[in-house]
């Protein structure tokens, strides 16, 4: 038997995710159509209906605690189950229609997702697509996500997988600086040239080579480091040093000749190369926003990339 109680507090459980899906209080009122005011005072009644304190709060942050972290974990199933229980009923007589919150690593959003976003959008007027650059580790249910793009040859199996093709690492510097500077010949003559790398974190910095039998481990230093690969490429295009690149954000520099790769025959190790996996939850009833994104994305990206990476 379903608790009367229970069905009073599934609107505030539900604002309740979209606040931790969200980040905050301002850009969760701001998609209900509230005031943050109105929203806080929700969140301490929901608190004070679970006995359980759902978030650490200070001017500036807010932190969900262990106990919202389980509220949460438990509440978004049922919200999702709910979503695609009205999906269903109404599917086979409407436009695909809602919100699809798509995560994928910068640089594939840039290079690849972004072309595919107009078209997809004219095709489907009634959806909304929220775009995400993540290129870290992603957990599709406590982040809110429904599809997730991630570059891996360990992809995550718990969750659905569409590979839509294999992606490698290309090592490259532009004419002129190889000009001036010489071409590296072998992996750790890197350590005397200008490289440009990620700085996200303390090993991005070292690059991994493999050629058969043999592995170098390389630390490298430059003058220039961002996470942005557009910013990384152009800095490479006007000759600040070596970069390296996934093979769909460097094909078009390539061919018109602004980048020359260097030590092609060597495969370059990271923890971003593999397969292009999209990966979404496991369910009974796909929703037909879901479904239409990911047969459109099979068929004009897997298209795509096929055609660009060979």
């Amino acid at each position: 038997m379903i608790n009367p109680k229970l069905i009073a507090l599934l609107p505030d459980l539900a604002s309740f995710i979209l606040v931790v899906n969200e980040g905050s209080f301002t850009a969760a009122a701001k998609q209900l159509g509230v005031t943050p005011s109105a929203l806080s005072k929700l969140i301490t009644r929901l608190e004070k209906a679970l006995s359980v304190k759902l978030f650490e709060r200070t001017t500036r942050t807010l932190i969900i605690t262990q106990a919202g972290q389980l509220v949460y974990d438990q509440s978004v199933v049922m919200i999702n189950a709910a979503q695609q229980a009205v999906e269903l009923s109404t599917s086979d007589h409407t436009e695909p229609a809602g919100s699809i919150t798509v995560a994928a690593p910068e640089a594939f959003l840039n290079s690849v997702l972004q072309p595919f976003v107009v078209p997809f959008l004219n095709q489907y007027p009634e959806i909304q697509l929220k775009l995400r650059a993540v290129d870290g580790d992603i957990d599709i249910l406590r982040q809110g996500i429904d599809i997730a793009f991630r570059l891996t040859d360990k992809p995550d199996e718990s969750l659905v997988l569409k590979e839509l093709g294999k992606t490698n690492l290309v090592l490259c510097a532009s004419p002129d600086y190889l000009d001036a500077k010489g071409i590296p010949h072998h992996p750790t003559e890197l350590s005397e040239h200008d490289c440009l790398y990620l700085a996200e974190t303390d090993k991005d910095h070292i690059w991994d080579f493999l050629k058969d039998d043999e592995f170098y481990t390389v630390p490298v230093s430059g003058r220039y480091a961002v996470n942005h690969s557009q910013m990384r490429l152009k800095g490479v295009k006007e000759g600040l040093g070596v970069g390296i690149f996934h093979d769909f954000v460097i094909q078009d520099a390539l061919a018109e000749g602004s980048v020359v790769q260097v030590l092609e025959d060597w495969t370059i190790k990271s923890n971003y190369h593999g397969a292009i996996a999209m990966q979404f939850a496991q369910t009974k009833y796909m929703p037909a926003r879901l479904r239409v994104f990911i047969d459109y994305a099979m068929e004009h990206l897997g298209d795509k990339l096929a055609g660009e990476i060979n």
